[in-house]
């Protein structure tokens, strides 16, 4: 995603930690602000996390056996802009078919996530950009 491009994690992390934290105040969000706080509302589990002040500075590695929820909200956020954009072409009927299927756009998502997630660790392992064919056709086969 490039807006996120720029930023180090501990800059990620806090516009997670900011965004919730205005959400919660009930101050006005910037637009990315609020499509954070509604994948933070979605993920409750991930609350007590960003309102503790070691949030920030946890560790979340394959070894330790946790998922890392910033990774995890950030994926929600990437598949729904690809949703919203229809990059790669395609995504967004797979998405609407998908949901249609499992009753529940959210649960759609996450079975999305783990093939965008492969993809990811695929082109990075490569040194290369993600292959969007291949990509599209893990979707198709959900």
């Amino acid at each position: 995603m490039p807006f996120f491009a720029d930023q180090n994690r501990e800059q990620l992390r806090r516009l997670y930690l900011e965004a919730w934290r205005k959400y919660r105040a009930g101050a006005a969000l910037e637009p990315l602000e609020g499509q954070i706080a509604v994948v933070i509302a979605e993920h409750g589990e991930y609350v007590p996390l960003l309102e503790s002040p070691e949030g920030l500075a946890q560790e979340f590695t394959p070894e330790g056996g946790r998922e890392n929820p910033f990774l995890h909200m950030g994926l929600h956020l990437a598949i729904r802009e690809q949703i919203s954009t229809d990059r790669p072409a395609g995504i967004g009927a797979i998405h609407t078919s998908l949901s249609r299927r499992l009753g529940d756009a959210h649960a759609a998502e996450h079975m999305m996530i783990e093939r965008l997630a492969e993809a990811l660790w695929e082109a990075q392992r490569a040194g290369r950009m993600p292959d969007e064919r291949l990509y599209l056709e893990r979707l198709r086969a959900l």
